[in-house]
């Protein structure tokens, strides 16, 4: 499965607003976590940075979505589509209220 069918895929999971906005919130952690981590040269924090969205993304599984994150199945993927979902939101592609 390419990139391409597997965010179709992704988004089939990503139904709910509640769980779409949670993750866009951790997106917007990520990019200010890993800002805060880069201008302070907190360098043993970096391991961190693809982490920080994990709470958010799956707390809107488990209350809304009630199923299991795609990152359980295939992370590299999840993590690209997490990304893309993030861009196609800002673009006013996906509503998230």
């Amino acid at each position: 499965m390419n990139i391409n069918e597997y965010y179709k895929h992704y988004l089939s999971l990503h139904r709910n607003k509640h769980c779409r906005l949670l993750h866009f919130i951790g997106q917007l952690t990520t990019i200010f976590f890993t800002i805060f981590t880069l201008y302070n040269w907190y360098w043993y924090l970096i391991p961190l940075i693809p982490f920080v969205v994990y709470p958010f993304a799956w707390s809107g599984h488990y209350f809304f979505e009630k199923n299991e994150p795609a990152a359980f199945r295939d992370p590299v993927k999840a993590k690209i589509s997490d990304w893309m979902m993030f861009r196609d939101i800002i673009l006013g592609k996906i509503k998230i209220w």
